[in-house]
């Protein structure tokens, strides 16, 4: 085992039935979730998070790296910075390490809350994608074997983005993609999953204000009419590309009409019953966008559009029907999907310190890192209802995951795994 390799407690026990009429999702296998919502219906999650009472393991980790862990049949995947190099490795059900793969160079993050492994990694079951601020892109099976690997910034062009890069792979049924959105030289990218062979490259460039053409989203991939589409949010445009060859099959913009300056995208899109949540202006605004067929659907698919609320930086959630989103802040809103009328609002304790990780929605609860290492657990049934304030000690940015009934919050020195009554 490697060296910084540490468990400092590791207490096991296959879970139980859950007493629920369906079962929790078994899988996390990107970085929304099973769902690329960020929310999970069923289970039974944690209502504090205890190291004293239910803590099942708390593994140390390599280096601070702030992706968000993904969940695979009881294996957890990684990426992290690693005696300098980016890596991914996996850990067993009990937090233990199975393996470690070294890839590049790690290029450091620039920003307080960045690292050079921002992008969480994905898998479609069978192979393990993982990209990196370095450019390195890499699919490895989960025996650990590296299959390829390539430098997008080495072989394209080079980041021109401000801060440290955080657009996640996504994988369609035959590829994985690569969203690249910035200045100059933006594009939309897949690369055969298992040979790494480039299979399509297009252009993704708008002019737009400062700094309005750089987008840290990550796109989502969808089904449409029996066709694979990938929906992709950044400057200043929603747009649906087909995945068979990249090409635009419809676009929303309109999200700028005063041509504001450094209008970045950070917070990602949400798609849920055929409506993609797009958060924008800094999180002054959020938008229902009516998923569209072809063409320019700007004028004619906003179903909704709410002022004065939406997020900067973390992802909404969404969950049976509702849009939860936190501001930097800590502002809570729930609005309807359908219409985007505000449910209700409500915010946590105040404090100087802000939201960077995505909240998560699971079995009822909202879980929202604070970015000093305070993680907030709260009722969403009816209106917010604050259950627990828990002190981790250390950073987080990563966002939570939901599986079996285990909490995993990942900071910046350890992953953590809790389940309500330790076990």
């Amino acid at each position: 085992m490697s060296r910084w390799f540490l468990i400092v407690a590791c207490l096991f026990v296959p879970f139980s039935t859950v007493v629920a009429e369906r079962l929790p999702e078994a899988n996390w296998p990107q970085w929304r979730g099973p769902h690329n919502t960020g929310g999970v219906d069923d289970g039974n999650y944690p209502s504090q998070l205890d190291p004293a009472t239910n803590l099942i393991w708390k593994t140390k980790l390599p280096g601070a790296g702030f992706s968000t862990p993904i969940i695979w049949k009881q294996q957890i995947i990684l990426t992290s910075p690693a005696d300098g190099k980016d890596a991914l490795f996996l850990l067993n059900w009990n937090g233990a390490l199975q393996w470690t793969l070294t890839l590049g160079p790690e290029r450091p993050g620039k920003h307080q809350n960045g690292s050079g492994s921002n992008p969480s990694p994905i898998t479609d079951g069978n192979l393990i994608f993982a990209y990196y601020k370095s450019g390195t892109l890499a699919a490895a099976n989960f025996d650990g074997q590296l299959l390829w690997q390539t430098n997008l910034q080495q072989r394209f062009s080079d980041d021109t983005l401000w801060w440290d890069l955080g657009t996640s792979p996504v994988v369609t049924k035959n590829a994985v993609i690569i969203a690249v959105m910035q200045e100059a030289d933006a594009y939309l990218a897949a690369f055969e999953k298992r040979s790494g062979k480039l299979l399509w490259k297009v252009p993704r460039t708008y002019e737009t204000p400062v700094e309005g053409d750089h987008s840290y989203a990550t796109p989502i991939v969808i089904t449409q009419d029996g066709k694979e589409l990938i929906v992709v949010w950044g400057a200043e445009h929603l747009t649906a590309h087909d995945a068979a060859n990249g090409k635009i099959i419809w676009s929303c913009g309109g999200f700028n009409p005063d041509e504001n300056r450094n209008w970045v995208v950070v917070a990602s899109h949400a798609i849920a019953e055929g409506i993609a949540v797009v958060p924008y202006g800094r999180g002054a605004h959020i938008a229902g966008i009516r998923l569209g067929k072809t063409g320019d659907i700007t004028r004619t698919h906003r179903l909704w559009t709410s002022d004065g609320t939406g997020a900067f930086v973390p992802t909404p959630a969404i969950s049976g029907g509702k849009i939860y989103s936190v501001r930097d802040e800590g502002e809570v809103e729930c609005l309807d999907l359908q219409t985007g009328k505000t449910l209700w609002s409500n915010r946590f304790p105040k404090h100087r310190k802000k939201y960077y990780a995505s909240p998560i929605v699971a079995g009822g609860k909202l879980f929202a890192p604070r970015e000093d290492g305070t993680v907030l657990v709260a009722s969403i049934h009816d209106g917010l209802t604050l259950l627990s304030e828990n002190v981790l000690g250390e950073q987080i940015i990563a966002s939570p995951v939901a599986v079996s009934n285990r909490l995993f919050i990942r900071g910046a020195k350890h992953l953590y795994c809790f389940s309500e009554n330790g076990d």
